[in-house]
């Protein structure tokens, strides 16, 4: 590294006391999705905090669509420093999963123990905004004039699909081809890989029909619950093991996500569950169903699979498509991507691992909207722990994952 470099990493040091405890401010407002919650106040303490370091701020409402209210608006965050081309842009999203249960600690409460912040959305992924707000403000001290701009864009809604956040920016032309060189989304897929694609993911409505009847005479109405179940069976014995033999060439992280999987992920019948009983066979049961499928699989023939086993089964049902996410796969050899594996190996000491997410993210938008394709992702969390009980980013990786991104910085703009 030459001696500017070597400047830039001991800035880094210099400002991890700042770094973690933005990652605490940002975790201590539950910006939970669904449905919303404090967004307001998380686009709030964003653009304070890239105003204070000299940011010009954008706070963009996603309007237009029908997710973004008055209750629970959807907000982006855009900063930018500097002008000029080229321009270089982060990207972090702030909503996060529900919490869920099986926590040791408060999952809001940002509790730093043992060289650790605990918490939701610690590693997916509010700790990589903090590193790449704070990697880019280590190289402004040290002086170095960048030959173009910094953006820095904080998100709602990835969780969900990314529609309201990055989706609305690429859609609208705040994000595209002609406005920005390259991105890098700050997502928790360990601080020493690179993710250059992802798998793709297929979620479907599965409703069953039945007929309504007197819970007393089950034999004369027709239980749509129980229709479900034969179905659920039915794809788990005859569609699961089809995929469990499957086995991409494509470089997914962990190894078990190269095979395509199906998962079932929400389920109900008949009356609502906080309401009074009441003595009817439902005659309508919806399940969710999450599909992910892997490079070499195509939608169409996903979509037939499912339809060919549930089929002819003398079960009436419907199938509705939710959201649709082809798989994504570029190229280890692009500058960015060559860049940011540079700055691992002089950081870490080892090389860089290039890889494939088991799970979209919003790179789909930056590359298939915008037409972005040098758009990475990379950042301080840990792959595995994402929407995990106690969840966690260590602090070691945090800062080490900081000065990568201030490396990256300066070669890609110094």
């Amino acid at each position: 590294m030459t001696p500017t470099e070597h400047e830039v990493v001991r800035q880094v040091g210099q400002l991890q006391h700042d770094m973690v405890e933005l990652t605490r401010a940002l975790v201590r407002i539950p910006t939970v999705n669904p449905p919303g919650e404090c967004y307001a106040d998380c686009a709030t303490l964003l653009s304070q905090t890239l105003a204070d370091l000299g940011y010009r701020v954008e706070c963009l409402p996603a309007e237009g669509l029908p997710e973004h209210t008055e209750r629970y608006p959807r907000l982006n965050v855009v900063g930018t420093l500097g002008g000029g081309q080229p321009t270089v842009h982060f990207n972090g999203h702030y909503d996060v999963v529900p919490a869920g249960g099986g926590w040791s600690t408060d999952p809001f409460a940002a509790q730093v123990r043992d060289g650790r912040i605990y918490g939701r959305g610690t590693s997916d992924q509010k700790a990589g905004i903090a590193a790449s707000i704070f990697a880019v403000e280590a190289v402004r001290r040290t002086g170095v004039t960048l030959t173009g701009a910094i953006e820095q864009s904080m998100t709602p809604d990835e969780e969900s699909g990314g529609f309201a956040g990055v989706a609305w920016l690429c859609d609208r032309g705040r994000l595209a081809a002609d406005r920005q060189r390259c991105v890098v989304i700050t997502e928790p897929l360990d601080p020493a890989r690179i993710a250059i694609g992802h798998r793709g993911v297929y979620w479907f409505e599965l409703s069953t029909l039945g007929r309504v009847g007197h819970g007393s005479m089950p034999g004369l109405a027709v239980n749509a619950a129980d229709e479900m179940s034969h179905l659920i069976h039915t794809l788990n014995t005859q569609l699961k093991p089809r995929l469990a033999v499957r086995v991409s060439q494509a470089p997914v992280e962990p190894p078990e996500a190269r095979r395509p999987s199906l998962s079932l992920n929400a389920l109900h019948a008949g009356q609502p569950l906080d309401g009074w009983q009441s003595p009817c066979v439902p005659d309508r049961c919806t399940a969710v169903y999450d599909r992910r499928f892997i490079h070499e699989e195509s939608f169409a023939d996903v979509k037939a699979e499912i339809l060919s086993v549930l089929e002819n089964k003398g079960i009436e049902f419907e199938m509705r498509d939710l959201m649709r996410v082809d798989p994504l796969l570029l190229p280890e050899d692009l500058p960015l991507a060559q860049h940011a594996a540079t700055a691992i190996k002089d950081v870490f000491g080892h090389t860089a691992k290039f890889i494939a997410s088991p799970g979209t993210f919003d790179q789909k938008h930056v590359v298939r909207r915008a037409g972005i394709h040098e758009c990475i992702g990379y950042g301080p969390g840990r792959l595995t722990l994402a929407h995990q009980p106690d969840e966690y980013v260590a602090i070691d990786d945090l800062v080490a994952s900081a000065k990568v991104i201030a490396l990256l910085v300066l070669r890609l703009l110094g």
